[in-house]
């Protein structure tokens, strides 16, 4: 079921097994400008995201077939098209419960019974940021100045924030919200250790106390993305994180250092 907005309208794909709140969901989300598919299966979600490729999808826990969680774990094993924000939804409120969302690849979790208002701005929160103006970058295209604009350059990563695009090495990667959201706190500082506590508070909120997989789960997944650059993401053994520039090209063998070692 799809909505009646331009198509120019962000796409949400509604996962609810719950007919009557899908119905009225769905009619509040065409109402706030969005385009609303809707499925009531975990499978037929994953089915639907390769498909129509939305920007945010509302997912429930709850399934009949398999769980959210599980139909988030292969929506982010996903290696082609855009990652669509996810927000889980669910009538559980353990903090277990959340934990295992965000492990999973969610960038949030809202716990019924929620106020629409709220939802509504979690979804605009949520929403990976567009440009809709920008066109796709060819692989030799110049480059204008680092700093020019919201850009991020750290050797062959380059962050463009504005239209929510990664690049390495020249190649897209395709990364979720929170994906984006921790690339950018680690590169906006090169070389800058970042704390586990930091990375949690600043990313996904949490209460400075707060433990969880969830800061190792993203971890991996970027480092798998990053390929033979992933040594580029640094831990620091019981503290944190860092990214540096790799070092393409050492420093050449200067005629004193060369003097040094035949003595």
């Amino acid at each position: 079921m799809l909505g009646g907005a331009a198509r120019s309208a962000r796409h949400i794909l509604l996962v609810e097994t719950d007919a009557s709140l899908a119905d009225a969901l769905c009619y509040s989300l065409q109402a706030a400008g969005y385009q609303v598919s809707v499925a009531n299966s975990g499978k037929e979600a994953v089915e639907l995201v390769a498909k129509r490729q939305p920007d945010l999808i509302l997912l429930e826990v709850e399934l009949a077939d398999i769980s959210g969680f599980e139909a988030c774990r292969q929506i982010r094993a996903r290696t082609e098209g855009a990652q669509p924000a996810i927000i889980f939804v669910s009538a559980k409120t353990q903090e277990t419960d959340r934990v295992a969302g965000f492990e999973v690849g969610g960038d949030d979790f809202v716990s019924k019974p929620y106020s629409l208002g709220e939802l509504m701005l979690r979804i605009s929160a949520r929403l990976p940021i567009r440009d809709e103006k920008a066109p796709a970058r060819p692989a030799d295209a110049a480059l204008p100045p680092d700093g020019a604009g919201p850009r991020i350059v750290l050797g062959p990563l380059e962050i463009d924030r504005a239209s929510h695009r990664v690049f390495l090495s020249d190649h897209e990667i395709n990364l979720s919200v929170q994906e984006m959201r921790l690339l950018v706190y680690l590169a906006s500082e090169p070389g800058k250790m970042r704390t586990r506590r930091d990375l949690l508070t600043a990313v996904w909120d949490y209460h400075p106390d707060a433990t969880s997989r969830t800061l190792d789960t993203h971890i991996k997944r970027l480092r798998d993305k990053f390929g033979p650059m992933s040594t580029m993401i640094q831990t620091v053994h019981g503290v944190g994180y860092r990214i540096i520039a790799p070092m393409i090209f050492e420093r050449p063998l200067q005629a004193s250092d060369q003097r040094k070692r035949r003595r």
